[in-house]
């Protein structure tokens, strides 16, 4: 009888010890989570040709590769760069991003129109490959690494340009290209909050 007290209470302690661990968690989670989306900016210095792993570049793709996707059409395909002679040659073919020349990596996001939607449901692959890159500029903040967003469709010069130099085959089109390093510098995001632009039920 006294044995089975002594164990029941020691359950119940553990029972608590859990719940309350789970819900710090769970707190703990959601201040990280915010934390990281608030703190997220665009890093365009980088300490020069700082090699980002393949490793690191992979741990990205696969947070690009959970992003949300219509009907789960999952439309994309990545093309990661981890070889300095190739960045060198994509910072002189691309002049107008700069931060290639100090850039670690770079991943290309592209959209696989054989996995695309018929008619007018067709330009959901960029909502999807938008949330890929987004996911992996998140995925970024939080390995402290840097990068930036640089358009490339619906710039068709651009996508021309990459799909030429990529080798990319009819059927990718390249939507964004993410260059990737260790930041040079204190960087700060941008407070961004706007009041006036929440609307409550109605606009």
């Amino acid at each position: 009888m006294k044995t089975n007290f002594i164990c029941l209470a020691i359950a119940g302690i553990l029972a608590v010890s859990c719940n309350c661990k789970e819900k710090t968690t769970d707190a703990d989670t959601k201040t990280v989570v915010l934390q990281n989306i608030h703190n997220r900016k665009s890093v365009r210095d980088f300490v020069t040709r700082k090699m980002i792993s393949k490793e690191d570049l992979t741990t990205l793709v696969k947070a690009g590769m959970a992003a949300p996707t219509a009907a789960n059409k999952q439309p994309w395909e990545f093309v990661a760069v981890s070889d300095d002679a190739i960045l060198n040659v994509l910072a002189e073919k691309s002049p107008n991003n700069k931060m290639l020349r100090d850039a670690g990596g770079a991943i290309l996001v592209c959209g696989n129109t054989d996995r695309f939607f018929d008619g007018a449901m067709r330009e959901y692959w960029v909502q999807d490959c938008s949330a890929a890159t987004q996911n992996i500029l998140l995925a970024v903040e939080a390995m402290n690494l840097g990068a930036v967003w640089t358009g490339v469709y619906p710039n068709m010069e651009r996508v021309e340009q990459l799909k030429e130099y990529f080798n990319l085959p009819e059927n990718i089109i390249p939507l964004s290209l993410i260059l990737i390093g260790y930041p040079e510098g204190e960087q700060t995001p941008k407070n961004k909050w706007k009041e006036e632009y929440l609307h409550w039920e109605t606009f």
